[in-house]
């Protein structure tokens, strides 16, 4: 019988432990770090709500833009920037563009973010 030790893959879709275990590489920060400066702003975070909790888990361009007190290209801006940092993708569908938000991303959100319980409070 070999003692060869087999490696432990991370679970699909979490890139990185929860840094209460151990401190995040550079590699990882850069990338986590332009996802959280997305949703730095109340109207990323809100379209990014907005998408997710659309029928289908996925909205058309055309619906985001009713809700908000900005132009329609302010608001094509701010659906670029949830893009190019991963949260979302999208689709042109003849005219129209339709997003939904990739779920792994935000996995890897959550778990980094994730704190162990107190002893105290798991009774």
């Amino acid at each position: 019988m070999s003692k060869q030790v087999l490696p432990v893959l991370p679970l699909a879709g979490v890139c990185c432990a929860p840094m209460v275990r151990e401190p995040l590489g550079e590699a990882d920060a850069a990338e986590l770090s332009r996802m959280f400066k997305a949703l730095s702003d109340p109207v990323r975070l809100r379209l990014l709500s907005l998408i997710a909790s659309y029928e289908g888990g996925e909205a058309c361009v055309c619906d985001l833009i009713g809700p908000f007190e900005v132009s329609q290209p302010t608001i094509s801006h701010h659906l670029k920037v949830l893009r190019e940092a991963g949260l979302v993708d999208s689709e042109r569908r003849g005219t129209w563009v339709y997003y939904w938000v990739l779920p792994a991303a935000l996995n890897r959100l959550s778990a980094l973010l994730q704190a162990p319980i107190p002893a105290q409070a798991r009774t």
